[in-house]
């Protein structure tokens, strides 16, 4: 017992230390989130290689809707969330070095996942981390050890994604710079050889390739691209968050169908989750930015086959 409250208490001193790092409440609940995972985690290591690895993962982009799309597929009573229903596990891109069966422990037992429902069919697992569409080893890393996987992207119009991006990192007190211009006008800097690092070292995270990239994240033909030289592009079904929201009934049976459940009336419309309150962009950095995408939205045009910008 003394053992037990001394583990709280030093549960708890740690994460006040956190909120004072972060000086947002929103570090106390990830780190007590952190540890509930990482206790389960270690209990269910012993049963991993009876675990399935996921059927599908929702890979990017990041403040595109992802949340909601995962919120909405919860809603099937086939499919299974991983550990604690949690959205993203994030192996692929900041835990690879924890090791595959660290992956697998965070997703239900083959046996769970046989019983199959005479009115909704097989389950299916998933989750959804949308750093891996950006993060440059993550896609030869989820071909490698998923070789069967299906792909789920979410796009949104790159303009308001990274306006949207830089208010939820200050807002999450990742970012210090109290303007968007000023996160703009830093991001070369910042970034400058992070790439080069992540794929020389499946160890090195880099902070600002990971928070920061504001503009660059929505790069999407040349994420897309690096995507399709490792996944066959016939396992990466693409839309977009207008689509989304706007009809999400006809998405979501479209979505359902391709991770390889059964037709189920998911609730629609979808929720709005992990929103951030948004202040206006001025009207000069819109232009810039809506300059900086043009030629990148008409090479994502020329990959796809179809028309993503002007943005529905």
């Amino acid at each position: 017992m003394r053992a037990g409250i001394g583990l709280v208490a030093g549960a708890v001193r740690e994460g006040v230390d956190d909120v004072r790092r972060s000086h947002t409440w929103v570090g106390v609940r990830r780190h007590v989130g952190q540890l509930a995972r990482d206790a389960c985690i270690t209990a269910r290591l012993r049963t991993a290689s009876r675990r399935v690895l996921p059927d599908f993962l929702i890979v990017g982009a990041q403040r595109s809707g992802t949340t909601s799309l995962y919120c909405g597929l919860l809603a099937h009573p086939s499919f299974v969330a991983p550990l604690l229903r949690r959205k993203g596990v994030h192996y692929f891109d900041t835990g690879y070095t924890h090791g595959l069966d660290w992956y697998r422990a965070h997703f239900p037992l083959a046996s769970a996942m046989q019983a199959r429902s005479p009115t909704h069919g097989h389950k299916v697992t998933g989750e959804a981390s949308p750093y891996y569409m950006f993060h440059p080893a993550a896609p030869e890393r989820i071909a490698r050890d998923l070789p069967g996987v299906k792909l789920v992207v979410v796009l949104r119009d790159p303009v308001m994604r990274a306006h949207s991006h830089y208010q939820h990192m200050r807002w999450e007190g990742h970012e210090p710079l109290a303007t968007f211009e000023l996160a703009l006008s830093s991001e070369s800097s910042r970034l400058a050889g992070e790439e080069d690092k992540l794929l020389r070292d499946p160890a090195y995270r880099s902070f600002s390739h990971q928070h920061h990239a504001y503009a660059r994240r929505g790069l999407y033909a040349r994420q897309l691209e690096r995507l399709f030289d490792h996944v066959d592009p016939s396992r990466v079904l693409v839309t977009s968050s207008a689509l989304l929201f706007s009809d999400p009934a006809s998405q979501l049976a479209r979505i359902v169908e391709f991770v390889g459940l059964e037709p189920h009336g998911c609730a629609a419309p979808l929720g709005v989750h992990n929103s951030t309150r948004v202040d206006p962009m001025q009207p000069t950095t819109y232009r810039w930015l809506r300059d900086y995408y043009e030629e990148p939205n008409r090479d994502l045009h020329d990959l796809l086959g179809w028309r993503v910008f002007p943005w529905p």
